[in-house]
């Protein structure tokens, strides 16, 4: 079983930055894709970024080049950089967890809000 834990939210004026932490543990972090996924209120959730086992990463249209996926395998932690902040990013941030099957290894965190208003 793999836990994850999110940390990082709060609350941030239009422009801003925040960096979101995803800590995991109960399992070899290195071989799994991390993912960050948000959900607005009455939304779909929807992908914000991921980064494979070996680095590659990929990212929603709608903040790409806003933000940033990283890893730390020594620290078993994916981490978001988010920089200049929209009020359409305003949503619950998840942490995911993904290796192949994924019908059996797939796994999500209880979420960060993130909210931008001036």
């Amino acid at each position: 079983q793999v836990q994850l834990v999110e940390s990082g939210g709060g609350l941030v004026q239009p422009g801003g930055s925040l960096r979101l932490s995803c800590a995991a543990s109960g399992t070899d972090f290195s071989i799994y894709t991390m993912g960050w996924y948000r959900q607005a209120p009455g939304k779909q959730r929807e992908l914000v970024a991921t980064i494979t086992d070996s680095g590659s990463t990929d990212y929603g249209a709608s903040v790409k080049g806003r933000f940033s996926i990283s890893r730390d395998n020594a620290k078993n932690t994916v981490y978001l950089q988010m920089n200049s902040l929209k009020p359409g990013d305003t949503a619950v941030y998840y942490c995911n967890a993904a290796r192949t099957p994924m019908i059996f290894y797939n796994y999500w965190g209880r979420g960060t809000q993130v909210t931008v208003s001036s």
